[in-house]
């Protein structure tokens, strides 16, 4: 083997940038790179030139980097176990959700027998609130006017009035909510009401799985009702 001076690195710059991402590769792993680091570490020390040794502070420099590397690759093994711990634990708190009814964004409305569950959620407290809620045509049925509201989610019921004073029919509708405070528009978000059928696990998270809102994580529910 060709001896190296003090301005050559130990080893070729590209099996260093390989041991540097052997913790994100599924070629090898860091064990792997320091194995082969070592033989050819000592391979390079057996055949070095007396008159001209391995400079130490390379030595130096690349084993510290090989450390580095190991430790990445073992945190990044313990964060996998926590992360996978912590998923299994989140499954088993949302099998607890199903056949429980909820509320995520949304804007549509189903009205049956007469009732339809909703809600709104105001950033902040609120002067006066408005919901319009239109049919399937996009024709306004009723709005509804709220007294002051306090931030955060509050679950309503619509009993199906609608403005003229006769019954709406069952079926689907959507509604839209607004907001106000000292004259200023408050942007609201509309509620959806669903009920949890199953819980499921994806590269996302958990997922709640609400017909009508689709695959849900926790983060989007806003009240358990």
């Amino acid at each position: 083997m060709t001896a190296v001076n003090n301005n050559q690195t130990i080893l070729p710059q590209s099996l260093l940038d390989q041991m540097n991402g052997a913790a994100a590769s599924k070629k090898s792993t860091a064990e792997e790179a320091q194995d082969r680091f070592l033989k050819l570490l000592v391979t390079q020390m057996q055949n070095q030139d007396p008159l001209n040794p391995l400079d130490n502070a390379q030595v130096t420099s690349q084993l510290a980097q090989l450390s580095t590397v190991t430790g990445i690759d073992k945190l990044n093994g313990t964060l996998e176990s926590l992360m996978g711990n912590y998923q299994s634990a989140q499954l088993l708190q949302a099998s607890n959700m199903i056949d429980h009814g909820v509320l995520a964004p949304g804007s549509q409305l189903a009205l049956a027998e007469g009732k339809a569950i909703f809600g709104v959620e105001f950033p902040s407290d609120v002067d006066a609130g408005q919901i319009v809620i239109k049919d399937a045509a996009g024709a306004v049925v009723q709005t509804i006017d709220m007294p002051a509201q306090k931030a955060g989610a509050t679950p309503l019921l619509w009993d199906g009035t609608k403005a003229d004073g006769t019954k709406a029919a069952d079926g689907n509708y959507t509604f839209e909510v607004k907001g106000s405070l000292g004259g200023k528009d408050v942007k609201a978000t509309a509620l959806q009401f669903g009920v949890v059928t199953t819980v499921s696990s994806s590269a996302n998270g958990v997922l709640l799985n609400v017909p009508g809102l689709g695959g849900l994580t926790l983060a989007d529910i806003r009240q358990v009702l």
